[in-house]
Order: C-alpha cells, then structure tokens, then sequence
C-alpha cells in the first residue's frame, strides 16, 4: 500500500483547524485592545504647542481661574480657548523678552492669532456641551483630570463612548455644588453617593435612562 500522507499530517491538519477556530477570537481581542488603547483614544498623549503653556504653574502655582482663558465654558458648548491679549494682559508686564513666548509677541504684532492644537478632541457626530455641564455641577478635573498638575496638558480619560456612558448611567458620584466647578483642589465628601444624589435632583439632572438615549450626544 502507498503512503500518501505523512507520519505528521494528522497533527498539521488538527493544528490548522485551530488556527481557523482560535484566529477570529484572536483578531477580534487585538482589534478591541487596540481600539482601547492610547494608540486609538491619545489618552495621556501630549501635543506640540506653539508654545509651552503650563497649566502646573498659571493654575496650580498662580490661581488663575479656568473661566479667566476659558472664557464661553458658562454660555457655550466651546470652552473657549484664549486670544493673544488675554496672554498679553499679564506678559505686556512679566516676562516680556522670554524666548518662548516669542510667538506670542509675533502673534499680537501681526495681528495672526497663534494656532493652538486641540487636546481633548471628539468625533464630529458627537455632541458635546460644556455650558451643560458646569450647570450641572460636572467640575473641570472629572473630565480633564488634574490639569493644575500638567506641565503640558494631555488628555487624561479615554473619552471613549463607553466612559461617557458610565457617567450618564450614574452621575451622582461625579456632581459638586456648581460654586466648586472650577475649584481644583476639591474633593468629594464621605457621602458623596447621597450628596451627587441630592445635586442630581436639585440641578435638575435627567435620569439615567433619559441621558443614556443615543439623541443626548448624536444628533
């Protein structure tokens, strides 16, 4: 009789049926890693600026306000983001012949505002609102972190759907009274389930089924 296959083509074929069975599994878990990780989200990503704007030392050294940059975070769903004179209101005064702020004083003697790049950046089917939820009692740092720590600022959360969703399915935990918005050394309370549940109710926060509609952030 002749052998037409080998000794090992049993084990070959059993091997492959395998790799048929195990590779989709495989692909479908790099590909939902990927997705999650910063290569995908640019969580913890610093961005080049035009120049090297420390949150650490205007808000975290000096105090300046974030309503003080950010000017339209209250009314507008864009937070704003600082024209040269707002810069120059203080370095018209300090530091006035620092090299690295030399493109800001090329940017106010030309009349060119400088070209910042967007950290924090959501898709264009994605609606999001600021003015919404400062009124609400959302503080600054439960989305952007500890930004009065940032030398340069990074994106801190992933900012992916599934992030969001959990704060809508459960605000509570993340609501402060609307006078501690912007504070940056606040901290929540023992109770704060009970508080955020209380401040849910007097801000007039929707339910969760009602912000967990897909109409609250695509529209």
């Amino acid at each position: 009789m002749v052998q037409i296959f080998r000794p090992g083509a049993d084990t070959l074929a059993r091997l492959a049926l395998a790799a048929l069975a195990v590779g989709p599994v495989l692909a479908v878990g790099l590909a939902y890693t990927l997705w999650r990780s910063p290569y995908a989200t640019a969580q913890d990503v610093t961005r080049e600026q035009p120049v090297p704007f420390s949150h650490e030392h205007h808000v975290g050294g000096l105090g300046i306000d974030c309503r003080y940059c950010h000017t339209s975070v209250e009314q507008a769903a864009f937070a704003g983001i600082p024209p040269t004179e707002t810069c120059m209101s203080c370095h018209s005064q300090i530091w006035t012949n620092a090299p690295m702020l030399a493109p800001v004083r090329t940017s106010l003697a030309e009349g060119r505002p400088l070209v910042w790049r967007r950290v924090h950046t959501l898709p264009d089917y994605v609606y999001f609102n600021h003015s919404v939820h400062v009124a609400k009692g959302v503080g600054c740092a439960t989305c952007h972190g500890p930004i009065q720590t940032m030398k340069l600022v990074r994106q801190a959360a992933p900012l992916t759907m599934g992030w969001c969703l959990d704060c809508h399915r459960d605000p509570a935990p993340n609501l402060r009274p609307r006078e501690a918005v912007f504070d940056m050394a606040w901290t929540p309370p023992d109770d704060q389930d009970v508080q955020g549940a209380r401040l849910a109710a007097a801000y007039h926060v929707k339910s969760p089924e009602r912000l967990s509609e897909c109409s609250i952030c695509h529209r």
